[in-house]
């Protein structure tokens, strides 16, 4: 007679399923990745028991190509991040570290849809209805058509979506749920899983847009499987520290719009306020006068973000040098210092040094580059640049500075925070002939650049 319940295993980065513990994934290639998880055979998930009717296929021409209807939430950072609004039976999910803001984001979310009169629905597998009022009560006055569930079991939850059918479900989190007819604890990967595709599966017969919230790992991805992520059609990602009063939000996988955009959102008394704009506010308490320390640029989509860069050379006491960077990648600056010492004949094998991007933002562009060579030639020589300064441009190996995307936009928000000179490459000149009231000084290489300062 054959058991009920058997063991399987799982791979807690993309899902793949095997009979056997496997040291690596042959999937996904990662190492000691696979957990043990009981599972009942002889039951079908609920959503491959919806499908034992079957579908019917339709041909291209029955298939409407009309714009997305968008929902405006009337949050301009989260409407930007999302697209341009909410879709109408999509699934997006919401990740971040713990007391980052992101159960506060989603009432605000709540509260502004249900001031357009939309029925909302947040269900809290953590929370008592107490606690959210008191939560919800900081944020501001709620409408009766928020309507508010504490549960956890995935098939009462599903019927309260369609006998209320909701414009919009929020979640929270997904790590609580669980569907009865799975033998594993919540928070499983079969749980998480099987929670998932439960959720997808009424997003898109009942048409309501699910916000789902999901705990983050210590290397700071979504706990549970990686196919989570490949599931869901948006996958948001709040950076930033959480003591600190600002909140990034970036989206790493969107459907239904770019993945290049961000919004910054500052944490107050009243919940997430957004930052309309965020070079100023990643400039506040910038010193003056001080060496190592210069604006550069960021393209984050289709904004420009000046940010301070801040770079600390000293001397070591011990025979391999220190290098450490807060915000940019370190062998990127460990490639930077070595086209100093070999272009430049700076002596720099003998220094620690030290980068930050001020401000808690982290940017992987190169265009910040000349920003951060410049920077560390300013603490070297202890000589301070300029406050009305502004450089960018990706540096190369034998020292050239390359052009950039989208140089206008840079030196145009530059100009409109106050900066008199911007140092460009020059190969972005041609491009920024139309603009006047700053100073553009084109540069082919970083020796160019540190004469100009």
């Amino acid at each position: 007679m054959a058991k009920k319940d058997s063991t399987v295993y799982f791979c807690n980065e993309c899902g793949y399923e095997s009979s056997k513990w496997m040291g690596q994934c042959p999937a996904c290639k990662a190492w000691n990745t696979f957990v043990e998880e009981k599972v009942d055979k002889k039951i079908l998930s609920s959503s491959a028991k919806r499908n034992e009717a079957g579908s019917k296929p339709v041909s291209l021409s029955q298939i409407s190509t009309d714009e997305e209807e968008r929902e405006i939430i009337g949050i301009e950072e989260l409407d930007r991040v999302l697209g341009g609004g909410i879709v109408s039976g999509s699934l997006t999910l919401v990740g971040g570290d713990p007391g980052i803001g992101k159960s506060t984001l989603l009432l605000q979310v709540c509260k502004m849809l249900s001031d357009k009169g939309k029925e909302v629905l947040y269900v809290s597998g953590e929370e008592s209805l107490r606690q959210i009022k008191l939560r919800a009560v900081r944020i501001g006055q709620m409408k009766d058509n928020l309507k508010l569930l504490c549960e956890t079991n995935l098939a009462a939850i599903e019927e309260v979506i369609i006998k209320t059918k909701p414009a919009v479900a929020v979640i929270d989190s997904i790590q609580t749920m669980y569907d009865e007819e799975i033998g594993s604890a919540p928070g499983s990967v079969s749980q998480v899983r099987e929670a998932t595709a439960v959720l997808m599966r009424i997003a898109k017969e009942q048409g309501v847009s699910v916000f789902i919230v999901g705990h983050v790992t210590k290397e700071g991805t979504v706990a549970g499987p990686r196919v989570l992520e490949h599931m869901v059609d948006t996958v948001l990602y709040f950076e930033g520290d959480r003591h600190a009063s600002y909140r990034i939000l970036r989206a790493v996988k969107n459907r239904f719009g770019s993945t290049n955009e961000i919004g910054v959102f500052e944490m107050k008394n009243d919940g997430l306020n957004q930052v309309i704009n965020p070079s100023e506010f990643m400039l506040n308490g910038k010193p003056l006068n001080s060496s190592g320390s210069i604006v550069s640029c960021s393209m984050e989509g289709t904004r420009p973000i000046l940010i301070e860069i801040q770079a600390l050379v000293s001397r070591t006491s011990f025979g391999f040098p220190r290098r450490q960077s807060a915000g940019s990648d370190t062998n990127r600056l460990n490639l930077l210092m070595a086209v100093l010492e070999k272009r430049l004949d700076m002596p720099l094998s003998d220094q620690d040094a030290y980068v930050n991007i001020a401000g808690g933002i982290k940017i992987s562009e190169p265009a910040i580059d000349l920003g951060i060579v410049m920077a560390i030639v300013s603490s070297y020589r202890n000589k301070a640049i300029d406050d009305k300064t502004i450089a960018f441009g990706e540096v190369g190996l034998s020292g050239e500075v390359r052009a950039v995307s989208q140089a206008g936009a840079r030196v145009s928000e530059a100009k409109k925070l106050g900066f008199e000179t911007c140092i460009v490459p020059f190969g972005c000149i041609d491009s920024l002939k139309d603009i006047k009231g700053i100073k553009i000084i084109g540069v082919k290489n970083i020796a160019q650049a540190i004469e100009a300062i």
